[in-house]
């Protein structure tokens, strides 16, 4: 049995979202007095477990809705990703909430394969010189 079922938490952790970048919906905002202080944690519709923001957290959500204010986080879609960071001098995972020119871009399908076009053979000049067409090519 893995650790994490055994020790279940209320808040995301990276390995919670498995390599992936998410988009969510925040649902609400609220503030949460740890052992450590007060933190902000955002909660998502439809997921159980909300995001203990750090400072870069808070600090990326205020630009992208343009409030310090937390009531005025509601609604605004953010993405979500693990970057590693340095911490106590170690690199490890962490998450965090990507601008929206840092996010990646959606992922369209692939166009249909073109349809080849079988050509016309190409007539060759009598003459033994090259074309004025071919004299343009720069190589």
């Amino acid at each position: 049995m893995k650790l994490n079922q055994v020790f279940k938490s209320n808040y995301l952790k990276a390995e919670d979202l498995q390599g992936r970048t998410v988009q969510l919906r925040v649902e609400k905002a609220d503030v949460v007095d740890f052992d450590d202080g007060q933190k902000v944690v955002l909660h998502f519709v439809g997921k159980d477990k909300g995001l203990v923001c750090n400072k870069t957290n808070c600090s990326v959500m205020q630009e992208i809705t343009g409030s310090d204010d937390t009531d005025n986080w509601t609604d605004c879609m953010i993405m979500l990703t693990v970057r590693k960071v340095e911490f106590q001098g170690k690199l490890v995972p962490a998450l965090r909430i990507l601008l929206p020119d840092q996010a990646p871009a959606p992922v369209r399908p692939a166009p249909p394969a073109p349809v080849p076009v079988k050509a016309a053979p190409v007539q060759q000049p009598d003459n033994q010189g090259p074309s004025p067409a071919e004299d343009d090519v720069p190589f």
